[in-house]
């Protein structure tokens, strides 16, 4: 091992704040010295991997990566596989044909039983809302019922549900506010599952790409599917919504949101967690239906991102036992825990945001009070 090297990265650690060796829960103890190579030559993916490895450890994970962050170490060291994404990003559409895909097999798919273990009562894998909230189940119903409201729905209308994941959105909506509607997907666990949970509503599933839908909505949601789209089809998914929607309804876009305009995600959570995806500025969001939409309202919630997925690790912390050990060995556990770890860090340092907009076609007559 490169004695320069270690010792390179133990003053960049030391910038954040970090001891290798030391006490404080936030500290790192370094188990092979592989790590300081990895870290150097690859980044965030080394960082992740050597993790995933077990070349290092932290008591308090999810501290160690907050204060990598707070420090901006995540954008000082890159390896060249963080560049050679970058240059592939800029080259290809990687959130089309095929590439739209991805995210729904190796994520999506990965098992109903793991997200039930992990989300709680309702299988909602996004960020609840907390102002008025105590616990997890009660703060994804309150995101729920903001999201109808934000919506004015009413008995009789016609929902679309972008990205619909398990259903539970649009099962919430028929049956406290007595809608029908259709929901959308890529994952077929995700559609299976939905249907079951929504029979007997007037909801129909489907295994769809949202570029293939074309018929009138009343109202429109989309909760944590557009970080899937990609930059280059922003235009065109803003054009599919208003496609769709009345001239007189609204739309709801939920997403997780970077301070930064980007082209790619970090190289760890492409390859292990989020093949494809990408955090939308609000700048790209804004260019990309200037002309199609009036902005009623921007909602800004991300610090509730952080609660809720401390909430999802003890859910899975607890449930490790009850699942399969052969489909979630521990090389996924490690996996799975620093990238709750590193989402809680990214949301507690405020790099990550989580927005709500309501846009409506040509403006609410007289103008939209935003619910909270």
């Amino acid at each position: 091992m490169d004695a320069g090297l270690q010792r390179r990265v133990t003053e960049l650690l030391q910038e954040a704040g970090v001891a290798v060796g030391g006490e404080r829960p936030h500290d790192i103890q370094v188990h092979d010295p592989r790590f300081y190579t990895r870290v150097m030559a690859q980044g965030s993916l080394g960082l992740g991997e050597s993790y995933m490895d077990a070349q290092w450890d932290a008591a308090a994970l999810d501290d160690f990566l907050f204060h990598l962050m707070q420090a901006h170490l995540d954008e000082r060291v890159h390896g060249w596989r963080e560049l050679a994404d970058a240059l592939k990003a800029r080259l290809f559409n990687l959130q089309a044909g095929a590439g739209s895909l991805e995210v729904g097999k190796r994520h999506y798919d990965l098992g109903n039983d793991l997200y039930q273990a992990m989300l709680g009562q309702r299988l909602v894998y996004s960020c609840g809302y907390w102002a008025h909230a105590s616990n997890l189940d009660t703060a994804q119903a309150a995101k729920l019922d903001l999201i109808c409201r934000k919506l004015g729905l009413r008995p009789g209308q016609r929902v679309l549900d972008i990205g619909c994941g398990w259903g539970e959105a649009l099962k919430f909506a028929a049956e406290r506010y007595g809608v029908s509607g259709v929901g959308i997907t890529i994952s077929q666990e995700q559609a299976d599952y939905a249907r079951r949970l929504c029979a007997g509503l007037p909801i129909e599933i489907r295994l769809q790409d949202y570029h293939d839908v074309d018929e009138t909505f009343d109202a429109i949601l989309s909760v944590g599917m557009f970080e899937h789209v990609g930059d280059k089809n922003y235009r065109s998914y803003f054009e599919m919504v208003r496609r769709c929607l009345h001239p007189h309804g609204l739309f709801l876009l939920h997403s997780i949101g970077s301070n930064l305009s980007r082209h790619r995600t970090d190289p760890w959570i492409a390859r292990y967690i989020f093949p494809n995806s990408m955090l939308p500025s609000a700048a790209q969001i804004t260019a990309a239906f200037e002309g199609l939409f009036v902005l009623e309202d921007w909602h800004n919630f991300g610090a509730d991102y952080d609660r809720t997925l401390q909430a999802w690790r003890a859910n899975v912390e607890a449930a490790w036992h009850r699942l399969d050990p052969q489909r979630y060995d521990e090389r996924f556990k490690r996996m799975w825990r620093f990238y709750l770890a590193g989402a809680m860090a990214s949301f507690r340092c405020r790099h990550a945001q989580l927005w709500q907009l309501v846009l409506s076609p040509q403006g609410v007559p007289g103008g939209y009070i935003a619910p909270r």
